[in-house]
């Protein structure tokens, strides 16, 4: 499938069949697809968090308003974000640039990111938006469908997966066989109504 071809398949599947089990080489070539997601200075802040215990899955439907997709799809992936990933060890990043490349980027990321608590988090919630749609684009071509959520308390899921105090949830992203077809796709505005050239035109 191309590109193109997964973006336009692309849909959020709801019900998922409880019963298919995606194969251990599968969910490497997913995930080793969605870490070659962007993310800026290269700091990889995403955290993918798969989770496997049925009865953990269980208890994070509970805190998800009790929608099916979270225990019934083949994988639910929380992705989650380290917020200090900038400030912890910075040089790994780049240990394949040359020695002066290396330091003025190191130097660069501390510059743009320490002490700025906003800018940290906004990266995060960048990183994971973008990882998450190479996910759900990667999966499509895999022969999958996929969902991406927000709605479950961010708070309770972070305590049911322990989530570190440096680190933010962004959002699910279930992946699986469909039940049944994808509904039709809600009416997307055109083009030109969400594309401005330049700037915004004053108000009248």
């Amino acid at each position: 499938m191309d590109v193109a071809a997964a973006i336009r398949n692309r849909r959020a599947v709801k019900r998922f069949d409880p019963d298919h089990q995606m194969t251990a080489a599968e969910i490497e070539k997913l995930m080793s697809l969605a870490v070659l997601s962007p993310t800026a200075f290269n700091t990889q802040n995403w955290r993918f968090v798969l989770v496997r215990d049925p009865d953990l899955r269980r208890r994070i439907r509970e805190k998800s308003f009790g929608q099916p997709q979270v225990t019934d799809a083949s994988l639910l992936i929380i992705l989650c974000a380290d917020l200090k990933a900038w400030d912890r060890d910075p040089q790994r990043y780049w240990n394949s640039a040359p020695a002066d490349v290396r330091e003025k980027l190191v130097g660069m990321i501390r510059g743009f990111y320490g002490g700025k608590d906003q800018v940290q988090r906004d990266e995060a919630m960048r990183s994971c938006g973008l990882a998450a749609t190479t996910l759900m684009l990667a999966a499509q071509d895999m022969g999958y469908d996929s969902c991406p959520m927000d709605g479950f308390d961010f708070d309770a899921v972070g305590e049911l997966i322990d989530l570190p105090a440096d680190h933010v949830i962004s959002m699910f992203v279930a992946v699986g066989k469909p039940l049944e077809p994808a509904k039709p796709r809600a009416d997307r505005l055109p083009p030109g109504d969400v594309t401005i050239i330049d700037r915004f035109a004053a108000a009248d």
